[in-house]
Protein backbone atom coordinates (compact mmCIF):
# COMPACT_ATOMS: atom_id res chain seq x y z
CA UNK A 1 0.00 0.00 0.00
CA UNK A 2 0.87 3.89 -0.44
CA UNK A 3 1.20 6.48 1.87
CA UNK A 4 0.80 8.81 -1.56
CA UNK A 5 -1.77 11.62 -0.35
CA UNK A 6 -2.51 13.27 -3.65
CA UNK A 7 -6.24 14.92 -4.11
CA UNK A 8 -6.32 14.83 0.08
CA UNK A 9 -7.10 17.33 1.92
CA UNK A 10 -5.39 17.50 5.90
CA UNK A 11 -6.09 20.04 8.54
CA UNK A 12 -3.45 20.07 11.43
CA UNK A 13 -3.62 21.67 14.73
CA UNK A 14 -0.65 23.44 16.12
CA UNK A 15 0.60 23.59 13.25
CA UNK A 16 2.91 26.98 13.05
CA UNK A 17 6.14 24.73 14.86
CA UNK A 18 6.94 21.81 16.53
CA UNK A 19 6.24 18.05 15.74
CA UNK A 20 2.75 20.50 13.98
CA UNK A 21 5.11 22.03 11.52
CA UNK A 22 7.28 18.72 10.99
CA UNK A 23 3.35 17.07 10.26
CA UNK A 24 2.20 19.55 7.76
CA UNK A 25 5.61 19.23 6.02
CA UNK A 26 5.74 15.68 5.59
CA UNK A 27 2.00 15.09 4.76
CA UNK A 28 2.40 17.81 2.21
CA UNK A 29 5.66 16.08 0.57
CA UNK A 30 3.39 13.19 0.18
CA UNK A 31 0.56 15.06 -1.40
CA UNK A 32 -1.84 16.32 0.60
CA UNK A 33 -3.12 20.12 0.43
CA UNK A 34 -2.58 21.51 3.80
CA UNK A 35 -4.71 23.77 5.98
CA UNK A 36 -2.57 24.69 8.96
CA UNK A 37 -4.35 25.64 12.32
CA UNK A 38 -2.88 27.63 15.46
CA UNK A 39 -3.12 30.44 17.56
CA UNK A 40 -3.55 34.21 16.41
CA UNK A 41 0.08 34.91 17.71
CA UNK A 42 1.65 32.13 15.85
CA UNK A 43 3.72 33.10 12.98
CA UNK A 44 3.04 30.29 9.95
CA UNK A 45 6.00 32.46 7.39
CA UNK A 46 8.86 29.70 8.35
CA UNK A 47 5.75 27.09 7.24
CA UNK A 48 4.46 28.38 4.10
CA UNK A 49 8.35 28.64 2.94
CA UNK A 50 8.91 24.75 3.97
CA UNK A 51 5.42 23.69 2.05
CA UNK A 52 5.32 22.99 -1.98
CA UNK A 53 1.69 24.64 -1.81
CA UNK A 54 0.58 27.58 -0.08
CA UNK A 55 -1.14 26.12 2.85
CA UNK A 56 -5.18 27.48 4.16
CA UNK A 57 -4.18 29.59 7.28
CA UNK A 58 -6.50 29.33 9.80
CA UNK A 59 -6.39 30.47 13.42
CA UNK A 60 -8.26 30.22 16.72
CA UNK A 61 -8.49 28.32 19.82
CA UNK A 62 -8.58 24.24 19.50
CA UNK A 63 -10.78 24.34 22.70
CA UNK A 64 -13.37 26.29 21.41
CA UNK A 65 -16.39 24.52 19.35
CA UNK A 66 -16.92 27.98 17.35
CA UNK A 67 -13.94 27.74 15.72
CA UNK A 68 -13.87 24.08 15.05
CA UNK A 69 -17.04 24.99 12.90
CA UNK A 70 -15.35 27.88 11.43
CA UNK A 71 -12.59 25.78 10.05
CA UNK A 72 -14.50 23.01 8.94
CA UNK A 73 -16.75 25.57 7.07
CA UNK A 74 -13.50 27.36 5.53
CA UNK A 75 -12.19 24.47 4.96
CA UNK A 76 -14.19 22.42 2.54
CA UNK A 77 -15.08 25.86 0.89
CA UNK A 78 -11.53 26.16 0.07
CA UNK A 79 -10.62 23.30 -0.94
CA UNK A 80 -14.02 21.04 -1.54
CA UNK A 81 -13.57 18.28 0.76
CA UNK A 82 -11.15 17.32 4.16
CA UNK A 83 -9.98 13.96 4.34
CA UNK A 84 -7.25 14.64 7.23
CA UNK A 85 -7.51 15.46 10.56
CA UNK A 86 -4.30 16.04 12.92
CA UNK A 87 -4.88 16.75 16.16
CA UNK A 88 -1.89 17.69 17.09
CA UNK A 89 -2.09 21.53 18.98
CA UNK A 90 -1.13 21.19 23.17
CA UNK A 91 0.90 22.49 25.81
CA UNK A 92 2.62 20.97 28.70
CA UNK A 93 1.60 22.61 31.85
CA UNK A 94 3.75 23.00 35.02
CA UNK A 95 6.15 21.17 36.73
CA UNK A 96 4.97 20.33 40.20
CA UNK A 97 3.80 17.07 42.29
CA UNK A 98 0.25 16.46 42.46
CA UNK A 99 0.23 18.68 45.80
CA UNK A 100 1.48 21.85 44.94
CA UNK A 101 -0.11 21.35 41.33
CA UNK A 102 -2.58 24.77 39.84
CA UNK A 103 -6.03 23.82 39.91
CA UNK A 104 -6.34 26.90 36.89
CA UNK A 105 -3.37 24.70 35.35
CA UNK A 106 -4.59 21.55 35.70
CA UNK A 107 -8.19 23.31 34.07
CA UNK A 108 -6.70 24.78 31.05
CA UNK A 109 -4.05 21.75 30.11
CA UNK A 110 -7.04 19.30 30.19
CA UNK A 111 -9.01 22.18 28.18
CA UNK A 112 -6.70 22.12 25.09
CA UNK A 113 -5.25 18.63 25.43
CA UNK A 114 -8.42 16.71 25.96
CA UNK A 115 -11.36 19.10 25.14
CA UNK A 116 -9.62 20.17 22.19
CA UNK A 117 -8.82 16.83 20.37
CA UNK A 118 -12.47 15.96 21.88
CA UNK A 119 -13.83 19.31 19.34
CA UNK A 120 -11.67 18.25 16.60
CA UNK A 121 -13.18 14.65 16.48
CA UNK A 122 -16.27 15.62 17.05
CA UNK A 123 -16.36 18.19 14.03
CA UNK A 124 -13.86 16.76 11.85
CA UNK A 125 -15.90 13.84 11.91
CA UNK A 126 -19.35 15.14 11.08
CA UNK A 127 -17.74 16.55 8.32
CA UNK A 128 -16.50 13.46 7.41
CA UNK A 129 -19.18 11.69 7.80
CA UNK A 130 -21.14 14.02 5.70
CA UNK A 131 -18.96 13.48 3.05
CA UNK A 132 -19.14 9.85 2.61
CA UNK A 133 -16.01 9.71 1.17
CA UNK A 134 -14.27 7.65 4.17
CA UNK A 135 -10.74 9.64 6.20
CA UNK A 136 -8.36 9.54 8.78
CA UNK A 137 -8.12 11.43 12.43
CA UNK A 138 -4.61 11.14 13.89
CA UNK A 139 -4.31 12.50 17.28
CA UNK A 140 -0.75 13.39 19.28
CA UNK A 141 -0.76 11.55 22.80
CA UNK A 142 2.66 10.93 24.11
CA UNK A 143 4.24 8.00 26.20
CA UNK A 144 2.80 9.25 29.15
CA UNK A 145 -0.34 8.53 28.14
CA UNK A 146 0.29 4.95 28.24
CA UNK A 147 2.07 5.53 31.56
CA UNK A 148 2.22 7.64 34.73
CA UNK A 149 4.23 10.69 35.30
CA UNK A 150 4.03 12.48 38.79
CA UNK A 151 5.59 15.67 37.79
CA UNK A 152 3.36 16.45 34.96
CA UNK A 153 0.27 15.58 36.22
CA UNK A 154 -2.03 17.57 34.21
CA UNK A 155 -0.32 16.60 31.08
CA UNK A 156 -0.33 12.75 31.70
CA UNK A 157 -3.98 12.71 32.57
CA UNK A 158 -4.79 14.53 29.37
CA UNK A 159 -3.17 12.70 27.42
CA UNK A 160 -4.82 9.28 28.64
CA UNK A 161 -7.74 10.96 27.91
CA UNK A 162 -6.55 11.56 24.39
CA UNK A 163 -5.94 7.65 23.75
CA UNK A 164 -9.52 7.05 25.74
CA UNK A 165 -11.22 9.36 23.04
CA UNK A 166 -9.56 7.65 20.35
CA UNK A 167 -10.05 4.23 20.86
CA UNK A 168 -13.72 5.03 21.84
CA UNK A 169 -13.91 7.45 18.60
CA UNK A 170 -12.35 4.42 16.23
CA UNK A 171 -15.00 2.39 17.54
CA UNK A 172 -17.72 4.64 16.74
CA UNK A 173 -16.75 6.12 12.88
CA UNK A 174 -15.27 2.67 11.77
CA UNK A 175 -18.91 1.90 9.81
CA UNK A 176 -18.37 5.16 8.11
CA UNK A 177 -14.76 4.77 6.91
CA UNK A 178 -13.41 6.65 9.09
CA UNK A 179 -9.74 5.24 10.82
CA UNK A 180 -8.99 7.17 14.04
CA UNK A 181 -5.51 6.47 15.56
CA UNK A 182 -3.00 7.98 17.97
CA UNK A 183 0.99 8.36 18.26
CA UNK A 184 2.60 8.72 21.40
CA UNK A 185 5.76 10.33 20.96
CA UNK A 186 8.56 10.01 23.61
CA UNK A 187 10.32 13.46 24.52
CA UNK A 188 11.02 15.39 21.10
CA UNK A 189 13.21 17.73 20.42
CA UNK A 190 10.89 20.70 20.39
CA UNK A 191 10.07 23.76 21.82
CA UNK A 192 7.71 22.00 24.30
CA UNK A 193 10.65 19.81 25.74
CA UNK A 194 13.03 23.07 26.30
CA UNK A 195 10.76 24.60 27.74
CA UNK A 196 10.48 21.87 30.26
CA UNK A 197 14.27 22.32 30.37
CA UNK A 198 13.76 26.28 31.08
CA UNK A 199 11.16 26.12 33.84
CA UNK A 200 14.20 23.98 36.36
CA UNK A 201 17.18 25.32 37.97
CA UNK A 202 19.25 22.32 36.41
CA UNK A 203 18.05 21.76 32.67
CA UNK A 204 20.95 20.14 31.61
CA UNK A 205 20.17 17.39 34.35
CA UNK A 206 16.57 17.77 33.42
CA UNK A 207 17.45 16.34 29.53
CA UNK A 208 19.68 13.70 30.95
CA UNK A 209 16.99 12.54 33.06
CA UNK A 210 14.53 12.21 30.05
CA UNK A 211 17.46 11.10 27.80
CA UNK A 212 17.60 8.15 29.97
CA UNK A 213 14.58 7.02 30.16
CA UNK A 214 14.80 6.42 26.57
CA UNK A 215 16.87 3.50 25.58
CA UNK A 216 17.78 4.86 21.92
CA UNK A 217 19.47 7.45 24.15
CA UNK A 218 18.48 10.93 23.05
CA UNK A 219 14.25 12.47 22.07
CA UNK A 220 12.91 12.06 18.76
CA UNK A 221 13.29 13.94 15.66
CA UNK A 222 9.83 16.28 15.15
CA UNK A 223 10.24 13.78 11.57
CA UNK A 224 9.99 10.68 13.24
CA UNK A 225 7.12 11.37 14.34
CA UNK A 226 6.01 13.26 11.58
CA UNK A 227 6.49 9.81 9.93
CA UNK A 228 4.23 7.74 11.96
CA UNK A 229 1.54 10.28 11.21
CA UNK A 230 2.09 9.96 7.74
CA UNK A 231 1.67 6.11 8.00
CA UNK A 232 -1.65 6.14 9.69
CA UNK A 233 -2.97 9.20 7.77
CA UNK A 234 -2.27 7.07 4.74
CA UNK A 235 -3.76 3.78 2.62
CA UNK A 236 -0.85 2.50 4.13
CA UNK A 237 -2.76 1.98 7.42
CA UNK A 238 -5.82 1.40 5.50
CA UNK A 239 -6.75 -1.54 7.74
CA UNK A 240 -5.43 0.60 11.19
CA UNK A 241 -7.91 1.69 13.68
CA UNK A 242 -8.14 2.24 17.90
CA UNK A 243 -4.18 2.29 17.56
CA UNK A 244 -1.74 3.61 20.05
CA UNK A 245 1.17 3.82 18.14
CA UNK A 246 4.42 4.12 20.87
CA UNK A 247 7.23 6.41 18.70
CA UNK A 248 9.15 6.50 21.43
CA UNK A 249 13.00 5.20 21.45
CA UNK A 250 11.57 1.99 23.37
CA UNK A 251 10.74 3.81 26.32
CA UNK A 252 7.66 1.56 26.65
CA UNK A 253 9.79 -1.24 26.16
Amino acid sequence: MTTDLSGQVALVTGAARGIGAAIAQTLAQHGAQIVAVDVPTSDMTTLCDQLPNAPLICTGDVAQATDWQRWMQESTAYYGHIDIIVNNAGISGPVAPLTDYPDDAFARVMQVNCTGVFLGMKYGGQVLCAQQRGGAIVNVASNVGLMGSPNVIGYAASKHAVIGLTKSAAKGLAQYGIRVNAVCPAPTDTDMVWQLERRSTTPTAVKQALVANTPMGRYADAHEIAAAVLFLASPAASFVTGACLPVDGGSLA
